[in-house]
């Protein structure tokens, strides 16, 4: 059974004459009557008691009538609900986001997002993690693009994890290793290590930490560091050292870097969208369908 099954018979219910409704619904005469001689065989009910020149309505086919049109108002109210807010849409969301990882889904999430909802206004804010977590708490930002908080994460918060990146090392065109496909930690021994801002993101230190051997947390063989990927970039590109980043940050240095994958396959970073609201409850507004869009994408380039 389907929608146009039901509007065939609500046609001829109201009008009580087959030819008056397929006027109304400008068809033909002949292929309304077969859609509802389809539809009282689906059923196995005769809906209408027909003479010469009317057609009546059964007890059966009067339940329908009440369901029919109950059915029919619901998909029409759908079908508005959808039209206006893919059409209507206003406001405002502003969006905190980790550079470095969004590089590969927030440009391409954006151009979607503001071709369906292009009354939203969106605002971008480069921010550290903390940051952004007090963002959401003071509600400065409705949505954090970030890698994923762990135990930051704590109550009254939402996340979805979208995207994982594994661990590669950035290098200047010039550099010794550059002529190697991949590289394992045993070839950093001696390089110079630039990396990002304890303060800011600590969790990449951790990292660092567990994927050179050193056991206290605190130790770090990060020998400058830098509070943003573009700075990270040029302090690299000018040859003060090399950088442990997150494979996407390839697209970000374009031909200015070389970045290359190190062997045993480690797991740099799961770019997370996080939001207030409590655990498993979905945002509202432009927020949701923000997380839609670039929750859907995020699958598309998995895939």
């Amino acid at each position: 059974m389907e929608l146009r099954h039901l509007r065939y018979f609500v046609a001829v219910a109201e009008e009580e004459n087959v030819t008056r409704a397929a006027q109304r619904l400008h068809i033909s005469q002949p292929p309304l009557s077969r859609q509802i001689q389809d539809l009282e065989e689906e059923l196995g009910v005769t809906l209408f008691e027909r003479t010469a020149r009317t057609v009546r309505l059964t007890p059966g086919g009067r339940l329908l009538l009440a369901e029919a049109r109950a059915v029919l108002q619901r998909a029409e109210e759908a079908v508005q609900r959808v039209r206006a807010t893919l059409g209507g849409m206003e406001g405002d969301l502003a969006i905190g986001f980790a550079p470095s990882l969004t590089v590969e889904l927030l440009p391409e999430a954006l151009r979607l997002f503001q071709k369906s909802f292009p009354k939203v206004k969106v605002s971008l804010h480069d921010l550290g993690s903390d940051e952004m977590i007090r963002g959401l708490h003071q509600g400065t930002i409705q949505l954090a693009l970030m890698a994923h908080p762990g135990s930051k994460c704590g109550k009254g918060f939402s996340f979805e994890k979208l995207r994982d990146y594994d661990l590669w090392v950035s290098l200047p065109s010039f550099h010794a290793l550059a002529s190697r496909k991949a590289l394992r930690p045993g070839d950093l021994k001696g390089e110079r290590l630039l990396g990002y801002t304890r303060s800011v993101y600590p969790e990449y230190h951790h990292q660092v930490s567990g994927l050179l051997g050193f056991v206290k947390r605190k130790e770090s063989r990060v020998d400058e560091e830098y509070d943003s990927a573009t700075a990270l970039m040029a302090a690299v590109e000018a040859g003060r050292g090399v950088a442990l980043v997150a494979s996407c940050f390839a697209k970000l240095a374009g031909t200015r870097l070389l970045v290359r994958p190190i062997s045993p396959r480690t797991r740099a970073a799961t770019l997370s969208a996080l939001w207030k609201g409590p655990k498993g409850k979905t945002p509202v507004g432009p927020t949701s369908h923000f997380l839609q869009v670039i929750s859907e994408l995020a699958r598309r380039q998995k895939a």
